[in-house]
Protein backbone atom coordinates (compact mmCIF):
# COMPACT_ATOMS: atom_id res chain seq x y z
CA UNK A 1 0.00 0.00 0.00
CA UNK A 2 2.89 2.39 0.66
CA UNK A 3 3.90 2.42 -3.02
CA UNK A 4 0.35 3.14 -4.13
CA UNK A 5 0.04 5.83 -1.47
CA UNK A 6 3.22 7.49 -2.74
CA UNK A 7 2.11 7.23 -6.37
CA UNK A 8 -1.28 8.80 -5.66
CA UNK A 9 0.21 11.43 -3.38
CA UNK A 10 2.78 12.49 -5.94
CA UNK A 11 0.23 12.54 -8.76
CA UNK A 12 -2.10 14.75 -6.74
CA UNK A 13 0.37 17.05 -4.98
CA UNK A 14 3.78 16.72 -6.63
CA UNK A 15 7.10 15.60 -5.17
CA UNK A 16 6.47 17.13 -1.74
CA UNK A 17 3.12 15.41 -1.37
CA UNK A 18 3.19 14.07 2.18
CA UNK A 19 2.21 17.22 4.08
CA UNK A 20 -0.54 18.20 1.65
CA UNK A 21 -2.05 14.73 1.57
CA UNK A 22 -1.84 14.46 5.36
CA UNK A 23 -3.71 17.76 5.66
CA UNK A 24 -6.45 16.70 3.26
CA UNK A 25 -6.87 13.37 5.04
CA UNK A 26 -6.87 14.99 8.47
CA UNK A 27 -3.84 13.13 9.80
CA UNK A 28 -0.48 14.31 11.08
CA UNK A 29 2.62 14.54 8.91
CA UNK A 30 4.20 11.92 11.14
CA UNK A 31 1.35 9.49 10.50
CA UNK A 32 1.66 10.05 6.76
CA UNK A 33 5.42 9.45 6.87
CA UNK A 34 4.85 6.18 8.75
CA UNK A 35 2.31 5.00 6.21
CA UNK A 36 4.58 6.01 3.32
CA UNK A 37 7.55 4.22 4.85
CA UNK A 38 5.46 1.11 5.42
CA UNK A 39 6.25 1.02 9.13
CA UNK A 40 2.59 1.46 10.08
CA UNK A 41 -0.47 0.06 8.38
CA UNK A 42 -2.93 2.70 7.12
CA UNK A 43 -6.59 2.33 8.06
CA UNK A 44 -8.79 0.14 5.85
CA UNK A 45 -10.72 3.12 4.43
CA UNK A 46 -7.64 4.92 3.12
CA UNK A 47 -8.04 3.62 -0.43
CA UNK A 48 -11.57 5.02 -0.52
CA UNK A 49 -10.35 8.41 0.68
CA UNK A 50 -7.57 8.46 -1.91
CA UNK A 51 -10.11 7.62 -4.59
CA UNK A 52 -12.35 10.46 -3.38
CA UNK A 53 -9.46 12.94 -3.58
CA UNK A 54 -8.41 11.70 -7.03
CA UNK A 55 -11.96 12.03 -8.34
CA UNK A 56 -12.27 15.54 -6.94
CA UNK A 57 -9.02 16.53 -8.64
CA UNK A 58 -10.22 14.98 -11.89
CA UNK A 59 -13.41 17.05 -11.80
CA UNK A 60 -11.41 20.22 -11.13
CA UNK A 61 -9.08 19.46 -14.03
CA UNK A 62 -12.02 18.80 -16.35
CA UNK A 63 -13.55 22.14 -15.37
CA UNK A 64 -10.28 23.94 -16.02
CA UNK A 65 -9.86 22.16 -19.35
CA UNK A 66 -13.34 23.26 -20.35
CA UNK A 67 -12.63 26.89 -19.42
CA UNK A 68 -9.32 26.85 -21.26
CA UNK A 69 -10.91 25.32 -24.34
CA UNK A 70 -13.66 27.96 -24.36
CA UNK A 71 -11.21 30.83 -23.89
CA UNK A 72 -8.95 29.49 -26.62
CA UNK A 73 -11.69 29.16 -29.25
Amino acid sequence: MSQLLAAVGEALYGPRWQSDLARDLGVSDRTMRRWAAGTHQPPPGLADELLRLARARRVLLWQLEFKLTKSHA
